[in-house]
């Protein structure tokens, strides 16, 4: 996910995505402790996109980014 995606999305929209990361990296771990992981280099992206998400919603916090009204703009 890049930045201009997150950028366009409302605070829920970004809550909800930082959710389903949070379960796909669950997931991808189990995977990769069971030598079922198919792409490992797609554990480090999903890694970078919470990260990316996780300080997009705390910049929100501390009022340094603007936070949008919805997610239809």
């Amino acid at each position: 996910m890049k930045m201009w995606e997150i950028n366009q999305l409302s605070r829920a929209d970004i809550e909800q995505q930082l959710e389903d990361l949070m379960e796909e990296h669950q997931n991808l771990r189990f995977q990769h402790a069971t030598k079922q992981l198919d792409n490992p280099l797609r554990l480090r992206s999903v890694r970078r996109d919470i990260a990316r998400i996780q300080t997009v919603l705390r910049e929100m916090d501390l009022k340094i980014r603007p936070e949008k009204a919805s997610g239809n703009n």
